[in-house]
């Protein structure tokens, strides 16, 4: 089996170690989302990472050939997708407003809205409604070499911004109004995780997929959040959760010809299903 992996290494490594990397960066985010109970946020993020994506297509279909040429660039499409999913995160990460409204409705309304309208705009797009179904489906096999360098220069930055400012994130995580008490700047380190939140989806989106981007954001942060007591040693054990989960995925997938992204994710969902009991057994 390892042979296997490593004699395909020279024709795929690129899209392991693309996704290697973005499940590590997307599990040590994740940690935030999951202490902070929004997990379904990383679903609307993605889901309006694509509808960027499909309305990036359709203005190029509706322009045509005579259109500007970088409407059709990879460039452009990526920042549209950035551009969506980090709107969609500054939306859903509100803690709800004077009138009553919760933040889960409207992360639900951002779900729906993304979801629907992005098959809308490419449903007469033969070549734009087969990139949405590509993304939706999950397949990291297109990755590139500038998406390595890219995902490292993000995990290292992420981790860094993280080890040198754990208690601030942990605090605004946990509890808001102290953390505003004691002099965090709330609304600016909100804002802030909002965007990389949005920028790191958009990305991810491009070249994993929305079942790939969703999963490494939010199971490797249920399952530390399972194995951990505190929320400070899960922006250890989260990525190396999610690391491991997308090696031996990635291996399994490999050897037996299947989908590696949606390998990985499964393994990861059982690493929860397993880990759940954990905590009911530490307190008993």
């Amino acid at each position: 089996m390892i042979a296997d992996f490593i004699a395909g290494w020279p024709l795929f490594h690129t899209a392991w170690l693309t996704g290697w990397l973005l499940a590590a960066l997307l599990a040590l985010g994740g940690v935030l989302v999951v202490a902070r109970d929004q997990i379904f946020i990383g679903a609307a993020v993605s889901q309006a990472s694509v509808l960027g994506l499909a309305l990036a297509l359709r203005t190029g279909d509706l322009l045509g050939p005579d259109g500007p040429p970088w409407l059709r660039d990879d460039g452009f499409l990526a920042a549209m997708a950035v551009l969506s999913s980090a709107l969609a995160a500054l939306l859903t990460t509100r803690r709800g407003d004077d009138e009553g409204r919760s933040p889960e409705s409207l992360t639900g309304w951002v779900w729906l809205l993304a979801s629907s309208v992005a098959v809308l705009a490419v449903a007469h797009s033969p070549h734009g409604l087969e990139e949405v179904h590509r993304i939706l489906s999950s397949s990291i096999v297109g990755a590139t070499d500038r998406d390595v360098d890219v995902f490292t220069a993000l995990l290292i930055g992420s981790a860094a911004v993280a080890a040198v400012a754990h208690r601030r994130l942990l605090l605004l995580a946990i509890d808001p109004v102290m953390a505003a008490a004691v002099g965090v700047r709330v609304g600016r380190w909100t804002l802030a995780l909002s965007c990389w939140l949005g920028i790191v989806a958009g990305l991810a989106i491009r070249c994993a997929g929305v079942l790939f981007t969703f999963g490494c954001l939010v199971l490797p942060a249920l399952v530390a959040r399972h194995l951990c007591r505190e929320v400070r040693p899960m922006l250890v054990v989260a990525p190396l959760v999610g690391l491991g989960a997308a090696g031996a995925g990635f291996v399994l997938a490999h050897h037996w010809d299947y989908p590696p992204a949606q390998m990985a994710v499964a393994l990861l969902c059982g690493l929860a299903a397993v880990t759940a009991p954990v905590p009911a057994l530490r307190r008993g």
